[in-house]
């Protein structure tokens, strides 16, 4: 992953498709990286919350990677015009150091682009920002020569980052990446100034301040609802500067779309790719909640953004 001349994108934070049987639906896997290809992302964050890492396996966790990765290569091999996917993952959820590092090992080794370190794994107690510099020094120590990225994951808790511990990964050459869930258009924009003259790029996941956060210097979005309606996240990052009217028009949607975060996720995700989208998904589902809190009221509230999503694209 490189960070020179980069216009923003756009990065889909992967569901993990399962087959009725419990394990891995590789199949629906490699399907959702062409349907998302197609939409004209940047990228894919696999291995992450939205993937349900802290409810799979170190093995499962790899078989995602490895799918995705290997998808991807054949993807750009064969669509040599459009721009390849960049992959980048996490995977590590346990609380010690030593299996924290056989994690990202095993995630590494898969040949994604960037590994993402998931900020409330270092300095677990949340002790302060010299405890968390000490911690991911020691990540970064056992993991070389790889590009890193940080992850601002809400489970188990949310670890913002501070001016010192963003400073500390921007400076240190390693990190290109950074998944933001601080949710705050002002924060975010003071984030890039600091980044502003480093490799590390910040990903707002929040859609609803994505366009001001585009405009202040944001280098994209990463997050659910690319899950949804993809294409229209990849036009925004590449209208925002050029399309006033259109780029208000589309934050307008998206922003509004979002709040459907607060229903049945990731249900809602692999109901819409699976019964919207047509993919090949054998189930939906998941190891965070049951089916049954899909409702009718959500599948409503599903197919109602499709149909507005479908204007939007009529629109253009």
């Amino acid at each position: 992953m490189t960070t020179e001349n980069m216009r923003p994108g756009a990065f889909v934070t992967m569901v993990t498709p399962f087959c009725r049987d419990g394990s891995v639906d590789v199949g629906a896997v490699r399907a959702m990286c062409d349907w998302y290809a197609a939409a004209g992302l940047d990228g894919i964050f696999t291995a992450c919350q939205s993937s349900e890492i802290f409810n799979m396996t170190v093995g499962e966790r790899v078989l995602l990677t490895k799918t995705v990765v290997e998808r991807c290569a054949e993807l750009a091999k064969a669509h040599p015009d459009r721009k390849p996917l960049t992959v980048v993952a996490s995977g590590h959820v346990a609380d010690t150091f030593d299996e924290q590092v056989y994690e990202l090992q095993a995630i590494a080794a898969q040949g994604i682009d960037t590994l993402i370190l998931i900020s409330n794994r270092m300095d677990i107690a949340d002790t302060g920002d010299d405890a968390w510099i000490r911690d991911t020094q020691a990540l970064m120590d056992a993991i070389p020569d790889m590009p890193l990225g940080v992850y601002e994951c809400p489970y188990p808790y949310k670890r913002l980052m501070t001016d010192k511990m963003l400073s500390f990964c921007a400076n240190s050459g390693r990190f290109l990446y950074m998944k933001d869930t601080c949710c705050d258009a002002d924060r975010i924009a003071h984030r890039c100034e600091r980044l502003s003259g480093t490799p590390m790029r910040l990903y707002n996941a929040n859609a609803q301040t994505l366009l001001d956060t585009l405009r202040s210097g944001a280098a994209g979005y990463c997050g659910v609802m690319c899950n949804f309606h993809p294409d229209l996240y990849a036009k925004l990052c590449a209208v925002y500067d050029t399309d006033a009217k259109a780029a208000e028009r589309l934050q307008a949607f998206l922003g509004t779309a979002a709040f459907t975060e607060s229903l049945a996720y990731p249900v809602t995700a692999k109901y819409h790719l699976k019964e919207i989208a047509g993919l090949p998904l054998d189930s939906l589902e998941t190891r965070k909640r049951p089916v049954t809190d899909l409702t009718r009221y959500h599948r409503d509230c599903v197919q109602q953004m499709e149909r507005l999503a479908g204007e939007m694209r009529n629109q253009e």
